[in-house]
């Protein structure tokens, strides 16, 4: 197995240096600011994109918060694909602001109009809130495409660690539900299965960014003590059918404690005869995509990731 990539050890090394607590030995909303710092400072650089905007949808339990990234101006009846956003945080942190680099740079390579969820988050919205909201962002769009220059012909959903696992959830809810039909699920280091027991867990859940303490403390937030192992809406690994799904690009990190899941996830959806492509940035910890200022293997993940939405949504 190879090392972990330089650029990733000097900001492991770094956040070792900060000693920050672990996140259940301080209030959430001091979690979710410090989710932001982060980001802050290994992100600091906001790409330039042609235009953005806040605005609301409606929901399932009021207004969803969403904001909307347009890489170009288009041609007089021209429209271009759509690709729902799902950020990460282990549900209870991360919001547009943590992930709108992120979503500034997949909408200028993917070539594509953005469109990145608010969903409400635990504990103050337990599972399955935030699925539910996701779901109605995901038919919001195939209804509403057109009226932002999109269209609903192409479209695709994804996110990175929590955001995968609920891209998941929405591509299994479409499957079952009469659609809309996704052109591609883009699942970035996905939590997929019902129990953290795999091999990765056991050997990165410490010292790779990711820790076990701060995985427990999320899933107490989102389900309490609830056993939802048997429940796909938690745990897309665990569905009885994964055929008919759409085409999936995986990726994962070596370093990773949800890694396992997500390569598992890859198997899963091709023995069903889903076209999926699974990619593992060996050298790479949780979270990396969102490191594009300091770490060359986010560059490259990014660069990726815009070819494959590209070629999704042509």
């Amino acid at each position: 197995m190879m090392a972990v990539d330089d650029d990733l050890q000097n900001i492991l090394e770094m956040i070792k240096a900060a000693a920050r607590p672990p996140y259940r030995e301080m209030p959430v909303a001091e979690a979710r600011a410090g989710y932001q710092v982060m980001v802050n400072l290994l992100d600091p650089d906001k790409e330039p994109i042609h235009r953005t905007q806040d605005r609301t949808i409606p929901g399932p339990a009021g207004e969803i918060p969403v904001r909307i990234y347009w890489p170009r101006e288009t041609a007089a009846g021209e429209s271009l694909g759509v690709f729902l956003y799902l950020h990460g945080g282990g549900f209870v942190i991360g919001d547009l602001d943590t992930h709108d680099p992120l979503c500034r740079r997949l909408s200028n390579r993917g070539d594509c109009i953005v469109v990145s969820v608010d969903y409400r988050l635990a504990p103050e919205h337990a599972f399955p809130a935030s699925g539910e909201d996701c779901v109605a962002a995901m038919q919001w769009c195939a209804a509403n495409a057109i009226e932002f220059g999109g269209d609903n012909r192409r479209l695709a959903i994804g996110g990175d660690s929590a955001g995968g696992n609920l891209s998941a959830v929405c591509a299994l809810h479409a499957r079952d539900n009469g659609g809309p039909e996704l052109s591609l699920q883009l699942l970035i280091y996905p939590g997929v299965a019902p129990r953290m027991d795999s091999p990765s867990h056991e050997a990165f859940g410490e010292g790779y960014l990711l820790t076990r303490e701060n995985m427990d403390w999320f899933m107490e937030q989102y389900i309490g003590n609830r056993d939802l192992s048997d429940d796909p809406g938690f745990a897309p690994l665990i569905a009885g059918d994964h055929s008919n799904l759409p085409p999936a690009e995986i990726i994962v990190a070596g370093y990773d404690p949800l890694r396992d899941e997500g390569m598992a996830y890859a198997e899963v959806l091709g023995a069903a005869g889903v076209p999926v492509n699974l990619v593992n940035y060996e050298g790479a910890v949780h979270a990396f995509m969102q490191f594009h200022s300091t770490s060359a293997a986010c560059r490259d993940a990014v660069e990726h990731c815009g070819k494959v939405l590209k070629q999704a949504l042509a």
